[in-house]
């Protein structure tokens, strides 16, 4: 595991929950005495993963210095800057050298997660994919996203349905080829995984699927937060 290397979304506004981010990034809210985006990293390295890039609005820059300093000075920790807001995919471009062309974890920076990313890797390795989302069961999926699988496959992404037809959407966490910057529409340019990535590669059957039994907690809205509070272990 210790080639792969991760990338944590940071660089969200987090308008659902104002006025609370207008003062604090949203990765950086706690939970259990520890920020949203201290847990995501120990999760990385916890599998062996040293190597963690936090893609960050630089409006923020100096609390992610000081988050760095005080949770994580010995680990490999590279925190990259926006200069504009360029979406879920945009930022990436930034990292492509730093990438190296090699497979990697890419994670939204406001869920927490506990999930064995060797099997995923590991799943990854045997689908013809370049993406792999890993989609975990809920209790509400019309919420959410809804995803439709066949034979490990993502078939179709269908948007807070009110008759869910499966129980599973994204956790907000990706394995990714470096196939994809070939998808990427360059430099400083808006792009989003959820629009304008996956919709391409699941028309081209290159989206993999990958159910996990772990635990997942959203934190983007209030109601989510509290819950976080109150059950995650």
């Amino acid at each position: 595991m210790r080639k792969y290397k991760a990338v944590i979304l940071a660089g969200g506004k987090g308008t659902r929950l104002y006025p609370i981010t207008y003062e604090i990034p949203k990765p950086l809210l706690p939970v259990k005495r520890k920020p949203i985006l201290s847990h995501l990293v120990d999760l990385f390295v916890k599998h062996g993963i040293k190597d963690i890039a936090v893609l960050i609005n630089k409006e923020f820059r100096e609390e992610f210095e000081w988050w760095k300093k005080r949770y994580h000075s010995n680990h490999k920790i590279f925190i990259q800057e926006e200069k504009k807001h360029l979406g879920t995919l945009g930022g990436l471009w930034s990292l492509k050298d730093w990438l190296s062309g090699n497979d990697f974890f890419m994670s939204n920076g406001d869920e927490l997660k506990r999930i064995d990313l060797k099997k995923m890797a590991e799943f990854h390795q045997r689908k013809p994919v370049i993406a792999t989302v890993a989609l975990v069961k809920v209790k509400n999926p019309q919420d959410y996203g809804v995803v439709i699988c066949k034979n490990g496959l993502v078939c179709e992404f269908i948007e807070k349905p009110k008759n869910p037809p499966s129980d599973y959407i994204s956790s907000g966490l990706y394995m990714f080829s470096p196939e994809i910057f070939d998808y990427h529409p360059g430099p400083n340019k808006f792009s989003m995984i959820e629009t304008d990535l996956l919709p391409k590669l699941v028309k081209e059957n290159r989206v993999g699927g990958f159910k996990f039994q772990g635990k997942w907690i959203d934190c983007g809205t209030f109601q989510r937060y509290e819950e976080a509070l109150k059950k995650w272990k």
